[in-house]
């Protein structure tokens, strides 16, 4: 749900037995709406600058983060520190990377602006239904004071968290995400946070232009519906919305069903891609399932299509999306 991490701390299912059991403390009067409708407020409004860790299974990565806003107007650079160079500049939906070392660069939009949480793009806040909160304590990250709360799950359909959230600004500094067990699968944290930081957006709107002597590509996306493309769900997957839907345009194809699909689905926290293209058997050999982190994926053959489902949620929740699509045609 996020980009980094610091060191896996191998929580124990006795830790989380002993948080789940923790006197509730000032604050956790809020409820699981409150406390996520005050981090999301915080990612939108708040300017700052940090480097961002993130760990997964036995993966690490650091990026560098700059970040203002100016009313409604957000803008943000994001600069990986580890693994091959690459710079985001996002200004609202609009989207441009680039990769220096190929001097390639990509233009795109992009709905979900990748902020934690995501429950105000959901069409029914559906998150008190399947989630409970419990402020649990009080700790530091990067030198900052934050609230320390549990994010647990009613069901076994998908994760629970456990988030550090900035004490006077509540901003998320840090976030695990944990399985049933409370076993941290994933960790996002700020090693370093300067919030109120002088972020100039004219720089960085001079930066997202600066695309002289790189190769752009523009990924041509069309909005749609799954059901325009042929797609149902036989059964909802409980919590789960259908946010978007588009296909990536292909000059090559004929017809609208040619066209590879991604149809994402959220429950407010946890979010869910179906990505559904036709079906290749010399590219597409083998039906298999994969996780990194807190990030699971399977692939499979339906009929002439092939799906590729990837969430940040339990393999028996993709199965249940895996199962239950189907094609009307």
């Amino acid at each position: 749900m996020g980009v980094g991490c610091l060191v896996a701390l191998g929580l124990s299912a006795a830790g989380w037995s002993s948080a789940q059991s923790a006197t509730p403390i000032a604050g956790s009067e809020r409820s699981v709406t409150e406390w996520l409708t005050r981090m999301h407020d915080a990612s939108r409004r708040r300017a700052y600058i940090g480097t961002l860790v993130v760990s997964a299974g036995s993966s690490m990565s650091a990026s560098r983060v700059w970040h203002v806003c100016d009313g409604e107007q957000q803008m943000e650079r994001v600069d990986t520190l580890t693994g091959a160079p690459r710079t985001t500049i996002r200004h609202n939906n609009d989207v441009i990377t680039f990769a220096p070392e190929s001097k390639t660069a990509w233009v795109e939009k992009r709905e979900s602006l990748g902020l934690f949480p995501d429950l105000l793009r959901t069409p029914d806040n559906v998150i008190p239904d399947h989630y409970t909160v419990q402020a649990t304590g009080h700790d530091r990250v990067a030198g900052h004071k934050a609230d320390v709360l549990e994010i647990r799950p009613r069901d076994t359909l998908r994760f629970g968290y456990r988030i550090w959230s900035e004490k006077d600004s509540g901003l998320v500094v840090k976030l695990q995400t944990l399985d049933g067990q409370g076993q941290v699968l994933e960790q996002v944290a700020f090693t370093e946070l300067q919030l109120n930081a002088p972020v100039s957006m004219d720089k960085l709107s001079k930066l997202m232009k600066g695309t002289r002597g790189y190769e752009v590509h523009r990924p041509v996306l069309r909005k749609t519906t799954a059901a325009a493309e042929g797609w149902r769900l036989k059964e909802v997957v409980p919590g789960f919305q259908s946010m978007s839907c588009h296909t990536r345009e292909n000059a090559s194809a004929s017809g609208a069903t040619s066209h590879p699909m991604q149809w994402v689905f959220s429950d407010g926290l946890a979010s869910v891609s179906l990505f559904v293209e036709p079906y290749d058997e010399q590219q597409h050999l083998e039906e298999k399932a994969a996780v990194i982190g807190a990030t699971h994926s399977l692939t499979r053959r339906l009929g002439q299509h092939w799906l590729t489902a990837l969430g940040e949620v339990p393999h028996a929740t993709l199965l249940l999306f895996a199962k239950s699509l189907e094609y009307t045609r």
